[in-house]
């Protein structure tokens, strides 16, 4: 007498019980694996990239498919937590962060677990980990591709707590620490490729362009640009080198601090266009610009 069938067992079509469970682990295995470019198709990727890596205290509020409460995606949240929900008498708006302690090395999929999270998540909660886990909806499924961000940045980090709210002691010690601790950070304005941010470290400020070009296309471009002698931002300006991240390139400029980060717009407008005059350029490298290719890329900093 044969075996009985499994009760509520349903195979895919044509596929054994042991191919099932092979093509089971394949799938999940395969929703783990490193995304190349996390945020790739959306209008925001720069922002998103920007505010993951880059940013110290910014957030922008977004619109998540099936959700109904106020949602901020945010640089960083105390403890680095991933996601809270605020309490309804402050509103009740979910804080879901980028910056986090615990996470996996796939970020897109990570913010769409957060953000998932947040659908069913009641006021006063908080998400410790947003290690995505492979049950997260896609994060096009949450978010508009197509939609923009609108980025609020601040000097500080008191947008932590809602107005109105009492502060014990030890937390408001922990916050002024955070606070002491942020580099002032402005957005740079201008009709240009990808977003710009004028970050100020101490001795140096720097601006780290976030571009959403091909990577090769664009170390070439740059290549061929500082052959010329034309990669910088006008006098007492440095090129400094490239960060690798997220599947893009971001090219960082070494500033004098002392300059009105206003300034660096309508230069970064004007070097955006020499820049894409040899994006598409497929001739062979000269020797020149070869060597300057090699040193670009013995200088890139790759950021996981």
């Amino acid at each position: 007498m044969g075996k009985k069938k499994k009760k509520d067992e349903n195979l895919p079509e044509g596929m054994s019980r042991r191919q099932a469970k092979l093509a089971a682990r394949a799938a999940e295995r395969a929703a783990l694996e490193r995304d190349p470019r996390p945020y790739g198709g959306f209008t925001a990727e720069a922002d998103l990239v920007a505010l993951q890596e880059f940013v110290p205290s910014a957030r922008a509020k977004v619109n998540v498919k099936g959700v109904d409460r106020d949602v901020y995606i945010c640089t960083v949240l105390p403890g680095a937590a991933a996601a809270v929900v605020r309490d309804e008498e402050f509103g009740g708006d979910a804080l879901v962060g980028l910056q986090v302690a615990s996470h996996s090395h796939n970020p897109g999929r990570d913010l769409a677990y957060a953000l998932n999270w947040v659908k069913g998540a009641k006021p006063g909660e908080s998400l410790t980990s947003t290690t995505a886990d492979g049950s997260e909806p896609k994060l096009d499924e949450l978010l508009d591709p197509k939609a923009e961000l609108e980025v609020e940045v601040y000097q500080n980090f008191d947008w932590w707590v809602p107005e109105g709210s009492a502060i014990d002691p030890m937390y408001a010690q922990a916050m002024q620490a955070a606070n002491d601790s942020v580099m002032p950070s402005v957005p740079v304005e201008g009709d240009f490729t990808g977003v710009a941010w004028w970050i100020d470290a101490g001795g140096k400020a720097h601006i780290r362009w976030i571009r959403t070009d091909d990577e090769d296309k664009l170390l070439k471009a740059l290549a061929r640009v500082a052959a010329k002698d034309a990669l910088n931002l006008g006098e007492d300006t440095k090129f400094a080198g490239v960060f690798r991240t997220h599947g893009i390139i971001v090219p960082v400029f070494d500033l004098d601090p002392t300059v009105d980060p206003a300034t660096y717009g309508p230069l970064l407008v004007e070097l955006d266009k020499v820049v894409a005059a040899e994006i598409d350029n497929d001739a062979e490298l000269t020797s020149e610009e070869r060597r300057r290719l090699e040193n670009i890329k013995s200088r890139q900093v790759t950021i996981r």
